[in-house]
């Protein structure tokens, strides 16, 4: 019995190249949205489940990952080409130099993934509902007949999606949804970056069937519309390695506090020092659980209007000087 359960519907087998031209290294990994955030819940101290279609040769391969990395895995197997991606890193940006988005899955398959699904969120605590990296993998109803299942067995469910998916998860009805301000403006519910006119964005996702609504905007103080209160989180920003990964470390982060039975507010607090912190590193859904407590401590919620006179000036910590501060405290 998993803490969390995460519907992972296309995994993907990723390859990347890292280093310089002359010795690169090749790192094979487990990847995808769901398996990202799995993989920060369990820096965390969470046990759990992904339910996933695994395709052909990659799918094998990326089931051995996730058992190595000890995630529970309930698979539907299935031949046909997989989900996966060749990134090259050498040159110290992310350059794709393939990416695979697999067969999209049968009714069949589509079938007996959705009983998965249902079965083992009774075994949950928590259930995360996270998309494929290509569009055409599943239809995007699919995630509206998941929430409403899922919340009328009694198990809370939180979204990490955008666009039509996650409108169409709102209509099922979700505890929290996740959403970035990007995403929103993609979709035609944003067109300013002012706070008020994410706040109203917000409310009208909360009225469209979320409970609560986290918006983040990368490097600016992330939103949380719970019921009529709306607060910031404001955490310090971190030198940036690599930003890709970040939202779903932020999220898993906050399911990992809800699941521990903290406050959303304090939940939300924890997901912001694990995407802060996710952004210092290579690995994707990563992080170190004692350097994301301590950021956590450094991350100020408080109502949105009440910002003093110095909200705007986010400050910059370096990896070295959060050990330094940490050093401090315990002193």
């Amino acid at each position: 019995m998993a803490d969390v359960l995460i519907f992972a519907p296309a995994p993907l087998l990723t390859v990347t190249l890292e280093g310089d031209a002359a010795s690169g290294d090749l790192h094979i990994h487990s990847g995808g949205q769901g398996i990202w955030q799995a993989r920060m819940l369990r820096t965390l101290g969470r046990s759990v489940a992904i339910a996933g279609a695994f395709t052909g040769e990659p799918g094998r391969v990326v089931q051995h990952l996730l058992h190595d990395e000890g995630i529970e895995v309930h698979a539907v197997e299935r031949e046909g080409r997989g989900s996966a991606y060749v990134h090259d890193r050498r040159s110290g940006e992310r350059v794709a130099v393939a990416e695979l988005a697999g067969d999209p899955l049968s009714r069949h398959d589509l079938d007996e993934l959705y009983a998965v699904m249902l079965r083992e969120a009774m075994n949950a605590s928590l259930v995360i509902l996270s998309g494929p990296a290509d569009d055409g993998i599943l239809p995007d109803d699919v995630y509206r007949r998941l929430a409403a299942d899922v919340t009328a067995a009694g198990r809370p469910v939180v979204v990490d999606l955008a666009g039509t998916r996650l409108a169409s998860a709102l209509e099922g009805g979700v505890r929290l949804a996740k959403v970035s301000d990007s995403e929103l403006r993609d979709a035609g519910e944003l067109e300013g970056d002012s706070v008020d006119e994410l706040v109203q964005a917000g409310r009208r996702m909360r009225d469209a069937g979320a409970e609560s609504v986290l918006i983040t905007r990368a490097h600016e103080p992330a939103l949380l519309i719970d019921g009529d209160e709306a607060v910031t989180v404001r955490v310090p920003q971190m030198q940036e390695v690599d930003s890709a990964g970040a939202g779903d470390s932020f999220t898993a982060a906050v399911v990992a506090a809800l699941a521990a039975g903290d406050s959303l507010q304090e939940a939300v607090a924890l997901g912001a020092a694990a995407g802060a912190l996710n952004v210092t590193r290579h690995g994707l859904g990563t992080g170190d659980h004692e350097a994301i407590q301590r950021l956590r401590e450094r991350v100020d919620v408080r109502p949105v209007g009440d910002q003093g006179e110095t909200a705007e000036e986010a400050e910059i910590v370096s990896p070295d000087q959060l050990a330094a501060r940490a050093e401090v405290d315990e002193r």
